[in-house]
């Protein structure tokens, strides 16, 4: 290791400054990407912190003329944490580039330096990194419906009994893991089969602040590939499970009357029926079912978990009402989307997104691609933290690029 010091040290400065002569682009990737740390911001990126800085002095001295609103005072808050962190990363970028300039130096001085040089280089590429991290944070917008409750719906798909059951057992997951978090959650409506301890739906409501965001990325189709407890042979079967994640707008209140006031006369034609299933002669003979309709989207919503038909029909209003909201949110991401002239990867694609195999005791997120080797603690909630949030990474990493490909 001497020799090869002594040998290739010398000759190292020279071959660095004659390859950023010859090549500019790879002395700007040695600079600014630093290897392993990327810390450079896309142009696109800084353009637009930039622009919100100008927007944050705008609004600054608007609220200095006009006087104090809250709404304004906020948001120049958010502002505020943009343009301080663009200041720093502006302020750090002209040392960077001076000490790497030391770093090549032939002079004597800068000789007996470079180990320090090289660590403060270092140093400051980190916090170059984080302070990006933090501008791309800040860029990203928010989610309508982040800090609202949400309700989770699961229905079997391919793979019949088997399938059911799995539907059953990805419910009972997130049950466990709200029960973890001491959050407050209620099972809306469970559609059981018979002769089995599976559904064929279910609908779980998340009374958590914050909770949508929390599972949104969630919706999809989930695979489970397991021997059922009905296989003789030993086989391996693949079923799948869907998962619906709607926002809950009106928190979960039960009164209807206010939810139904957000409907155009003859927007919702209303069926009320007898229950049907198990559940004794009161099921059989109370007209206690409510089947809603919005005649605009054909959208249906079966209720039939209370005795009550009044409650039964607030639960209904409240699912209607998410459904309509998240459809209208999707069409207007996808007309977005539509709109940019290059498209990139969708944070809300509807395929498979998950496979848990049991036989492995393996869980795959094939969006992010993360694996985990815990099963077992994925499926009783104490694991499943550590998936919520690589799947959320890989979705901010996403949200990145489509602004990076904005024009």
């Amino acid at each position: 290791m001497r020799i090869f010091r002594a040998v290739v040290r010398p000759w190292a400065a020279p071959v660095r400054k004659h390859c950023g002569r010859l090549f500019p682009a790879m002395r700007w990737f040695n600079t600014v990407q630093g290897g392993a740390i990327d810390y450079a911001l896309h142009p696109k990126l800084l353009a637009k912190a930039q622009s919100l800085r100008a927007e944050r002095d705008k609004l600054s001295k608007s609220l200095t003329d006009d006087g104090y609103d809250p709404a304004k005072a906020l948001e120049q808050s958010r502002l505020d944490r943009v343009a301080s962190n663009l200041a720093r990363y502006e302020q750090f970028l002209p040392t960077l580039d001076d000490l790497h300039k030391l770093s090549v130096s032939e002079d004597p001085e800068a000789l007996e330096l470079r180990q320090d040089v090289l660590e403060e280089i270092e140093d400051i590429k980190q916090q170059l990194h984080d302070i990006t991290i933090r501008i791309k944070n800040a860029l990203i917008s928010t989610h309508p419906f982040a800090s609202y409750p949400c309700i989770l719906e699961f229905r079997p798909g391919i793979g019949g009994t088997e399938a059911a059951i799995f539907a059953k057992d990805l419910m009972n997951m997130y049950v466990s893991y709200c029960t973890l978090k001491k959050w407050r959650y209620s099972i809306l409506n469970v559609n059981e089969i018979s002769g089995a301890d599976g559904i064929t739906e279910g609908i779980l409501s998340i009374d958590e602040s914050g909770a949508y965001e929390r599972f949104r990325f969630e919706g999809g189709v989930h695979r489970v590939q397991r021997i059922p407890a009905t296989e003789s042979k030993g086989r391996v079967h693949t079923s799948a499970a869907a998962i619906v994640v709607l926002p809950q707008l009106d928190g979960g209140n039960e009164d209807s009357s206010d939810v139904e006031r957000s409907f155009a006369p003859g927007e919702v034609r209303i069926d009320i029926m007898r229950a049907r299933g198990a559940g004794g002669q009161h099921v059989n003979t109370t007209e206690s079912a409510v089947r809603l309709t919005h005649i605009p989207t054909g959208i249906t919503v079966s209720m039939q978990d209370s005795r009550s038909q009044h409650k039964n029909k607030a639960k209904a209003y409240m699912i209607l009402r998410a459904r309509l909201a998240e459809k209208e949110h999707a069409e207007k991401v996808a007309n977005e989307r539509q709109s940019r002239s290059s498209q990139v990867t969708s944070t809300d694609r509807s395929d498979k997104v998950r496979t848990y195999n049991y036989s492995q005791n393996r869980v795959t997120d094939h969006r992010c691609g993360f694996t985990m080797y815990d099963l077992d603690g994925c499926m009783d909630g104490t694991s499943l933290q550590t998936l919520l949030d690589k799947v959320a990474e890989w979705a901010q990493e996403e949200e990145v690029k489509n602004l990076e490909n904005v024009e």
